[in-house]
């Protein structure tokens, strides 16, 4: 084995099996994937009744007003991208939002929201490639709303941190997340009932002479109807965000009826005998791929995660591609994908690692334009951690940078998800009262400056940070995999790929293993900070690994040991036999099958 050999320990077994898995941040949810493959249901219909329960168990990291990216391959068919992320409002603007004496989104409040997209994604998902009825998927979320879920220690921590937040500014959160006046407690069972009874007014809904149409039928009650009514209506009040004033959202009627989840066409990289897929770059996930492109060229043994050598030269990678993603990714169409990916580009773009660490944004000249980085890329300085913890940060005024969720499945008829939602998190903005829920805060990922690929643009979505991932190999879907973890989400996955792809090891395995991120991209998040040449490295990779890096050159943190990457991960072998892996950090990520 040239790299590093795996640890004898690891958290868990890799499970394995020849009737299906599902793995996900949360045990709750990815068991309700699990009861419904039981149950006959399918890995899409599995997926959609593990994204609703993740609402209900995660609310600090995804709830329906959020959005989500999927990549989905179902059996005999090409694989493709489920795109859940509306545009920006008609209403919002670089102009608008100046006017408003504001440099920057907010990273809470009202005035970040978009229409919500995750809903309308997991309906369109249901629709075209589930089995099951909307009452039928949604049912496991309904129980635990009504019947209760246990609050997990984040959830309690992150309602703590802006818990003055919700006493003084917020008071329909207030009613949601604190008992008379106190954070709800870790480990208490609560229930959602306002977002129960939702669910319940969306299936009455269910109307039609097919199954398609009785979902179609919910989905314009969405958009249309008592939801989306209630959103408008509430998206007009002036509330407290994280610029310290209130405002009112620019959220109207249109842009919700507006609004539906699409398909589109995944992009691909060959490395090392797979295809890596991702989402256009109206998401983050193509700087996975640039990032292998360059890795490419190396030699096995200098892409071990474990190495200094290879920690270092992924670090210095890393810098490179997410240099390329400020600069040119967007959902204006503007994107060179095709040079970003090439072979002689990635070949220039590696030949500027040396054996020093840069604290430079270097991002390159393609087909003679010059890359613009956002003019405050300077940004402020950060906490060194980023999203190191896993959670959400937030602070007395509402911001936050925000977390995530994911869940992955696979059946016994070939079919693979790769799910990603995220956003609409309690601590986005307040809480709609009528409907159980609030809305995301995904605008806050633009830039109140013209000309940039991600500037704010009425009619473009903002940029994600949402990156699932799915691997083909010999044609055929085998893996699907992803993390929460904002801009870490496509850092933490590459160790992991590099280890399973190169390294030889198995999901658990590379899951378990010690991972990295750089700190020296300005964060996609409000407030934008960064680190010059900033590292964060879990203290289990060793104190020589460590101290060779700081030698040359990188500012580095040492996190926790276990406290970087959520990975999740199932795969599916040409034989019909399943695997699964599932992030041990933080103790609720789990992968379930048999």
């Amino acid at each position: 084995m040239v790299f590093t050999p795996p640890s004898d320990f690891t958290t868990r077994p890799t499970l394995r099996g020849s009737f299906g898995m599902a793995a996900s941040t949360h045990w709750l949810a990815s068991q309700s994937a699990m009861a419904v493959l039981e149950r006959g249901g399918n890995a899409f219909d599995a997926a959609v009744a593990a994204g609703f329960v993740l609402h209900v168990v995660e609310p600090h990291l995804n709830g329906p007003g959020g959005d989500l990216v999927g990549i989905v391959a179902p059996a005999g068919q090409a694989p493709r991208v489920l795109a859940g992320q509306a545009a920006a409002p008609r209403g919002a603007s670089v102009a608008s939002y100046r006017a408003l004496g504001l440099d920057m989104v907010p990273g809470a409040g009202l005035l970040a929201a978009t229409a919500p997209g995750s809903f309308d994604a997991w309906m369109l998902l249901l629709r075209d490639h589930g089995t099951w009825e909307f009452d039928d998927v949604t049912s496991f979320a309904v129980h635990y709303a009504t019947r209760g879920y246990p609050v997990l220690p984040a959830v309690s921590r992150t309602i703590g941190t802006v818990a003055g937040l919700f006493r003084e500014h917020w008071g329909t959160s207030a009613e949601a997340w604190l008992v008379d006046g106190t954070p709800l407690a870790a480990a208490t069972m609560h229930t959602r009932p306002k977002w129960a009874q939702t669910l319940g007014r969306l299936a009455t809904a269910a109307a039609g002479a097919s199954r398609e149409a009785r979902i179609d039928a919910v989905r314009r009650e969405w958009s249309t109807g008592f939801v989306a009514q209630e959103i408008a209506a509430f998206a007009v009040t002036e509330w407290r965000d994280s610029s310290g004033a209130d405002h009112a959202g620019v959220l109207r009627s249109d842009d919700l009826a507006e609004y539906e989840a699409s398909w589109e066409e995944p992009v691909a990289l060959e490395f090392r005998g797979s295809s890596i897929l991702k989402a256009g770059a109206w998401t983050q996930g193509p700087t996975l791929l640039q990032a292998l492109a360059i890795l490419d060229g190396y030699a096995d043994d200098r892409l071990d995660p474990s190495t200094l050598d290879g920690a270092h030269t992924i670090l210095e990678t890393l810098k490179l591609a997410l240099a390329d993603r400020d600069a040119w990714y967007g959902d204006d169409g503007s994107a060179p994908l095709g040079t970003l990916l090439s072979a002689d580009y990635a070949a220039g773009r590696r030949a500027l690692i040396t054996d020093r660490a840069s604290a430079e944004v270097r991002p390159g000249t393609i087909e003679g334009r010059t890359p613009r980085i956002p003019q405050f890329s300077g940004g402020i300085p950060s906490d060194g951690l980023g999203l190191a913890a896993g959670e959400p940060t937030v602070g007395r005024n509402g911001e936050t940078r925000g977390d995530t969720c994911h869940i992955d499945v696979a059946d016994r008829w070939g079919n693979l998800v790769s799910v990603t939602p995220s956003g609409g998190w309690l601590q986005s903005s307040p809480d709609i009262p009528n409907l159980g829920f609030c809305l995301g805060s995904r605008l806050q990922m633009t830039w109140l400056e013209d000309g940039l690929p991600s500037s704010l643009r009425p009619g473009e979505r903002p940029r994600t940070t949402l990156s699932p991932t799915m691997v083909v190999q010999d044609g055929r879907p085998t893996i699907a995999l992803g993390t929460p973890g904002g801009d870490q989400q496509d850092q933490w996955q590459l160790p992991v790929l590099l280890r399973y792809l190169v390294g030889g090891y198995d999901l658990q395995q590379a899951i378990d293993a010690p991972s990295l991120h750089t700190t020296n991209e300005p964060e996609s998040f409000w407030p934008r900070g960064r680190v010059p040449g900033g590292a964060v490295i879990e203290g289990r990779l060793g104190r020589d690994v460590i101290d060779g890096l700081r030698d040359r050159g990188h500012v580095i943190t040492v996190a926790g040991d276990w406290s970087l990457g959520r990975v999740s991960a199932v795969s599916r072998d040409a034989d019909g036999n399943f695997a699964a892996g599932a992030n041990p950090r933080g103790m609720q990520g789990y992968a379930v099958g048999r």
